[in-house]
């Protein structure tokens, strides 16, 4: 069952082939014997996905069910799930049960969907690899000495592993699309605002946005359009109507003008990817599409830019946690301010310090115009080049990392090298742009994704060219052997 699309599974709990029950069932059944050395989930829930598969096949027996009543699904461990925990993959919300639900939770809790459990991420969602987390790292599933990307690898690594059908992510600078890539799935992260963040524990409120990881750009579809909508909650939530985001996949891409930017295929591109997305291009002009060439010039500033703007974000969103309202809180502190030290250094994780003390800094008196007001200038900078390549191309298409999947510790000691893998993925979030991620090929036996970024509330073409592109390849169907 693990093989079936999304729409082939609605189409046979529809039809009453299978009931939720047994298709949740399998996917646990997969979870308990292969997630050990996966490492892919921080909490499993059986018992409430059992539950839930109940319940829907009520929705469908009456009649009452959607597209996606009965299907399973995964939540990334940032997306608060009432009465479950939600850790964000750190010590200090080791023991924080969710007393709500996400925005996103409930909406496709709404619809009937089973939970199969929270899977594992970089701690808060800082990092590239999954190898910050406080449960250890996830494996990735084509190669276990292999990272599985960041910061949503546990939700890549078990779509692709076929422990679940879907699941949540979020995308700052390049989480969902970067360890879709690295795990050979779909992964699309949409226009800034479109999908609420209401309930998701913030690391950099003006980047975060929540989005589908799916096997295929229609699953994607379908996934979204439970997703997105205005929520009067979230002030960065957009109100504007949510379109059908599978009402264009059908559609012809003849006359696509498709922008390739020179700066995409220089210097430290592995000339594997380079090959494997030049070819994916290559196909795309073959459904009717045709190339121009672009100009990013300020590409080479995303990366020092956000790493300023996104740590000082996280060192105001982190500051709550202090181990006096919820989260770890030190053992027989002599006072407050020992209470706040302890507290805080024992409950966060090297990298999540490492970005607080960064932000901290950027945002001090005497430092504030020279570090984080110049960002913003940069930032502004990064997104006017966007606007300036739209109006010669409908999309653009490059690398969505300059490599396959390294291996786990390969980076540890080298930050901005890590901080670099994000280099095609962090000007997209700059920008608020939709960004979509689909497998594309292998190097060396590794997934390759290939990156389509459109302008704003672009996600409908995005997912066209995405799903267009896998009917006439089958990158996106494969699996690693040891879980088919």
């Amino acid at each position: 069952m693990h093989n079936l699309t999304i729409k082939q599974m609605s189409e046979k709990l529809h039809a009453g082939e299978i009931t939720s029950v047994q298709l949740t069932q399998h996917y646990l059944d997969r979870i308990s014997q292969y997630d050990a050395e996966l490492n892919a989930f921080v909490t499993v829930t059986p018992e409430l996905a059992i539950s839930m598969a109940e319940a829907a096949d009520k929705m469908l027996a009456a009649g009452n069910g959607e597209l996606l009543t009965g299907i399973p699904i995964a939540h990334k461990d940032i997306f608060c799930t009432d009465g479950v925990k939600t850790s964000c993959s750190s010590k200090m919300l080791d023991n924080f049960i969710a007393p709500y639900d996400a925005y996103v939770v409930e909406k496709l809790k709404k619809v009937g969907m089973p939970i199969l459990g929270k899977t594992n991420m970089d701690e808060f969602a800082m990092g590239s690899t999954s190898e910050s987390s406080y449960y250890g790292p996830t494996k990735n599933p084509w190669d276990l000495n292999a990272v599985p990307g960041g910061s949503s690898g546990g939700a890549a690594a078990v779509i692709s592993a076929g422990l679940a059908p879907m699941a949540t992510g979020t995308d700052t600078g390049g989480s969902i699309r970067q360890p879709a890539s690295f795990c050979g799935i779909t992964g699309i992260k949409p226009t800034y605002g479109s999908v609420s963040r209401f309930g998701i524990v913030a690391y950099a409120s003006s980047f975060d946005q929540a989005g589908p990881m799916t096997r295929s750009a229609e699953d994607a579809a379908w996934m979204l359009n439970a997703m997105a909508g205005f929520d009067e909650r979230d002030s960065t939530s957009l109100e504007r109507e949510t379109p059908d985001f599978a009402a264009e996949l059908n559609q012809p891409l003849k006359g696509l003008k498709i922008g390739v930017p020179a700066e995409y295929f220089g210097e430290g591109l592995d000339s594997g990817v380079e090959d494997v997305v030049r070819n994916a291009i290559a196909e795309v002009e073959k459904l009717g599409a045709e190339t121009v060439e672009v100009h990013l010039p300020n590409k080479d500033l995303a990366v020092p830019s956000y790493y300023v703007l996104a740590p000082a974000e996280a060192s105001s969103n982190l500051s709550r946690f202090d181990g006096v309202r919820f989260g770890h809180r030190c053992e027989a502190p002599k006072d407050l301010e020992d209470l706040y030290k302890r507290s805080r250094s024992e409950g966060f994780g090297a990298e999540v310090k490492r970005r607080i003390m960064v932000g901290a800094y950027a945002l001090s008196a005497g430092f504030y115009d020279a570090y984080y007001l110049k960002a913003q200038k940069l930032r502004r900078m990064v997104r006017d080049d966007f606007t300036k390549a739209f109006e010669s191309c409908d999309v653009i298409m490059g690398p969505v990392a300059p490599s396959p999947a390294f291996n786990i510790g390969e980076k540890s000691d080298d930050q901005v090298s890590m901080y670099l893998s994000d280099l095609y993925t962090i000007p997209v979030n700059l920008a608020g742009l939709p960004g979509l991620s689909v497998p594309a090929g292998f190097v060396n036996n590794r997934p390759v994704g290939l990156h389509i970024v459109g302008p704003y509330f672009s996600e409908a073409k995005l997912l066209n060219i995405g799903h267009q592109y896998q009917q006439v390849t089958d990158w996106h169907k494969q699996m690693p052997e040891q879980y088919q």
